[in-house]
Order: C-alpha cells, then sequence, then structure tokens
C-alpha cells in the first residue's frame, strides 16, 4: 500500500531525488521553498516526490515529479499526477506541466490528460549551465501542457 504525505520540512534533503527531474540546483531552488511537496510513500520509503506551485489567477503548476529509479515503471508518477490533480480540485483552474520535448515525458503527461498549449523558446539552452539531453534527444524548448481539474 501507497500513501501520499505533505513535506512540510528539510525539502532539500530530497534534492538528490529532485535532481533526477530537473538537473540543476539553482533551478529547483527558485521554486522550492514557495512550492507544496508531496512524497509518495511505499513500506515507510519514498519512492516519488512532486512541488506544486502557485502560479496565480487560478493556475497551479507542477515543477518537479521524480520518481526513484528502481521504482519507475509501476505506476507511481501517474499516482502522484492524479494526487496533484486532486489537490487542485476546488482550489485552481488549471494544472501545468512544463517539459523538455522528450519522447519520454511528452507522451507520458499527454496520457495523464494534459494537453498541449504552448511552448518556450531555447528554454533550456538559455537558463541551464549544461546541455541536458533525454533519451538522446536534447532538450532546447520547454513545452508546456494543461488539464483542467474540474474536468477529470
Amino acid at each position: 500500500m501507497t500513501e501520499i504525505v505533505r513535506i512540510t520540512d528539510s525539502k532539500r534533503k530530497y534534492m538528490e531525488l529532485l535532481l533526477l527531474a530537473d538537473e540543476q540546483v539553482e533551478m529547483i531552488e527558485e521554486y522550492l521553498d514557495r512550492g507544496e511537496m508531496f512524497a509518495l510513500i511505499k513500506d515507510r520509503e519514498v519512492c516519488a516526490v512532486c512541488v506544486l506551485t502557485d502560479e496565480g489567477g487560478g493556475v497551479c503548476e507542477l515543477k518537479n515529479i521524480a520518481v526513484k529509479p528502481e521504482f519507475q515503471r509501476r505506476g507511481y508518477g501517474r499516482q502522484l499526477i492524479g494526487f496533484a490533480v486532486e489537490h487542485c480540485r476546488g482550489r485552481y483552474e488549471r494544472l501545468i506541466v512544463g517539459t523538455g520535448e522528450s519522447p519520454l515525458t511528452v507522451p507520458f503527461y499527454e496520457n495523464c490528460g494534459f494537453v498541449y498549449t504552448h511552448r518556450v523558446r531555447g528554454f533550456f539552452t538559455e537558463n541551464y549551465d549544461h546541455p541536458i539531453y533525454e533519451a538522446g534527444v536534447l532538450l532546447t524548448d520547454k513545452v508546456y501542457f494543461e488539464m483542467k481539474p474540474t474536468e477529470v
């Protein structure tokens, strides 16, 4: 059985896990303190985490979602997305997520019910201090997806 709990202190002790989804500490630091962090726990072990931020105007952003490698492909990421949707329902009009244009992450978000909205050209090449590759693809643009929690 798994449970999802809110992490209210010592968020930085999960930095190694957060870095699986966002490769630069400075970028994580920009949202970590203002975000709500949640951990998926199974048998008293943290398997996955996510960070949600209030972006104003009825928008919540999923800034980070990371699953430990040994727990990937077991539905824990999808479970955290489902939790995020429930958490946003009645509080926010839209749940958004920005990601690299990777053949791994884009289908994941689409399969979870997110719909493409727009892109920020050059985001990764202009904001990170090193090139980021995922599944052999150099990430350049940040692509955004959204869903309306009330419609899910």
